[in-house]
């Protein structure tokens, strides 16, 4: 279950780059919100299955409250989940 944690934190961490560096410029340099409206979606689905995945692998794993609550905050940082695979070793 971690490899699939660490695919779905690299694609919820380039869903959130898109969605920060490109489609929200786009949408108030230009007044287009179609790319926001396209990337919105997968990026929020991609960051609830990365709590859900980050909540199991907490219990599997039992992970202290520190390792847990980093996890937690890389998500949300931008290139944060990047990080999670090499933060976890």
């Amino acid at each position: 279950m971690i490899n699939i944690f660490k695919i779905v934190s690299l694609l919820e961490g380039i869903s959130y780059i898109l969605l920060l560096f490109i489609a929200v410029p786009i949408k108030y340099l230009q007044g287009n919100p179609e790319y926001v409206k396209l990337l919105g979606m997968p990026h929020g689905l991609l960051f609830v299955l990365y709590i859900v995945l980050a909540i199991m692998l907490k219990q599997e794993f039992k992970w202290s409250t520190k390792t847990f609550g980093m996890v937690c905050l890389l998500s949300i940082l931008p290139f944060g989940t990047f990080f999670v695979g090499k933060y976890l070793k």
